[in-house]
């Protein structure tokens, strides 16, 4: 067996790679490099792989992350199969399409600029058209039910608890007569959040392919952030503000609305509207109630044995339309926006932040995680000017983060995960989608706990496995 790692390296985004073996090749998850325009830009319309040369492909869940390039990965010349769980597949659809409706918008204004300025104008990665291609291609698996992706190569969904749809992957491979097992995480979700059901971790492995966004950060604890949040808006309501937040429109959107909805029902937020501004939360949202055997026990507890609908409630309006949108600009009174994209690098956040930003009695409040250089994360880091669609703006709202919110596994959460696999069983982990300040610490910590081969691989390594290592 062969292992290339080919993105989500030695950072977060872009998560691709490459697993060869019994002479088949397989690519565990296709996802888009996201920061800086022009290099993203660069490093996703060009594969460091041929994409014809593939027999199929493995989705650990529907962020565009890990989803996003796959329309990219057909134009390029892959013809197999994209395994998936069902909740995973209804997501792609809206996801990939959103994207590509994004990246069209996004080069509007680009190109505007670069023809005044003389330059050849880029094109998008892929159409609309190519994602209706792409979905053609995908093959919906359930949770815990295996299947054969290659000879003697056995796989199997397991739940990761980082949003709907969202898998690790259980890999049984035979080799050269050999039997020994492969895990690779995806995006690990926390123990004990709201909607999501706790993540099942892989046991009995031989070689962990590891996520690493947090490795080495302690989340604020879940419990407290319901208190904080309706502080929060309890003061910004007080002042005659806005309470903008971005947010990604899959998985945190909804836990957002969870979460206003208890606030209400509990009497500890004012009575204000709140707007969810984003057609794609609004469509993630219904496939979210299609599946209400995948929502944790709390959810269903506290929501669904009453009848109650989790993500509806009296004071909240879903936006799909622009003009909706466009009225929320005139609304001087308080109330809250949930808009995406998270990171701030496109959709209808952006129109908020450049009417909001300048305003002191408004807050933004963000509930993610924010690549580097992204909009987002300039502004979580304090900058004090920002760029907005090409203008400079001050920021004079005031500016909250909480990160108990957070989809993903902290430092504590990836030990204990990597703990209940034997370090005599266990023999090598590759940490990924991560960056150097979070893996390495992480990488120190599996090392003093008895994992000897912990590696954290660039762009471009490659690992691999004879009989003989065995």
């Amino acid at each position: 067996m062969q292992l290339q790692f080919h993105g989500a390296a030695q950072t977060v985004t872009g998560s691709q790679v490459v697993i060869t073996v019994n002479g088949k090749k397989i690519l565990f998850d296709c996802g888009l490099f996201q920061g800086r325009r022009q290099e993203a830009y660069n490093k996703n319309l060009n594969f460091s792989f041929d994409p014809s040369t593939l027999d199929s492909v493995i989705l650990s869940h529907a962020h565009i992350d890990h989803s996003g390039n796959l329309p990219n990965l057909i134009k390029n010349g892959f013809r197999g199969s994209i395994y998936a769980t069902p909740a995973t597949i209804d997501l792609c659809k809206i996801m990939l399409r959103d994207s590509a409706y994004l990246q069209m918008k996004d080069l509007e204004w680009v190109n505007k600029i670069r023809q005044r300025q003389h330059q050849e104008v880029m094109q998008p990665l892929y159409t609309i058209e190519d994602v209706e291609a792409t979905m053609d291609h995908f093959v919906g698996i359930d949770y815990d039910k295996p299947f054969t992706i290659a000879p003697d190569v056995e796989v199997m969904f397991r739940d990761s608890g980082h949003i709907l749809g969202s898998a690790g992957l259980h890999l049984e491979i035979t080799e050269s007569g050999h039997t020994y097992k492969l895990g690779l995480t995806g995006d690990i979700g926390r123990a004990g959040m709201p909607i999501t059901k706790d993540p099942n971790v892989l046991r009995e492995l031989d070689i962990l392919v590891m996520e690493s966004t947090y490795g080495n950060r302690l989340h604020e604890a879940y419990d407290d952030v319901e208190e904080q949040v309706a502080e929060i808006v309890r003061t910004t309501a007080a002042a005659g503000g806005k309470v903008i937040i971005p947010s990604f429109a899959v998985g945190r959107t909804q836990l957002m609305v969870y979460v206003l909805h208890k606030l209400f029902n509990q009497n500890r937020i004012p009575d204000m509207p709140v707007f969810v501004d984003s057609p794609l939360a609004c469509e993630a949202t219904e496939i979210y109630r299609k599946y209400p055997d995948d929502l944790d026990r709390e959810t269903k507890r506290v929501f669904l044995h009453d009848h109650e609908d989790p993500f509806g409630f009296r004071r909240l309006v879903y936006i799909r339309d622009v003009e909706g949108s466009k009225k929320l600009n005139n609304m001087a009174f308080p109330h809250i926006v949930i808009s995406g994209s998270g990171m701030a690098e496109g959709g209808r956040i952006l129109h908020h932040l450049r009417n909001n930003i300048e305003n002191p009695k408004n807050l933004i409040l963000f509930v993610g995680y924010a690549a580097k250089d992204t909009l987002a994360r300039k502004i979580m880091d304090g900058e004090y000017k920002v760029k907005i669609f090409g203008e400079e703006h001050t920021v004079k709202a005031r500016i909250a983060m909480v990160d108990a919110f957070s989809a993903h596994a902290d430092r504590r959460d990836l030990l204990d995960y990597v703990n209940l696999n034997s370090s005599q069983r266990l023999k090598h982990i590759f940490l990924i989608h991560g960056e150097p300040d979070q893996a390495l610490p992480l990488k120190d910590g599996l090392r003093s706990k008895g994992y000897k081969n912990v590696y954290y691989p660039a762009p471009g390594d490659v690992f691999n496995y004879t009989k003989e290592m065995w």
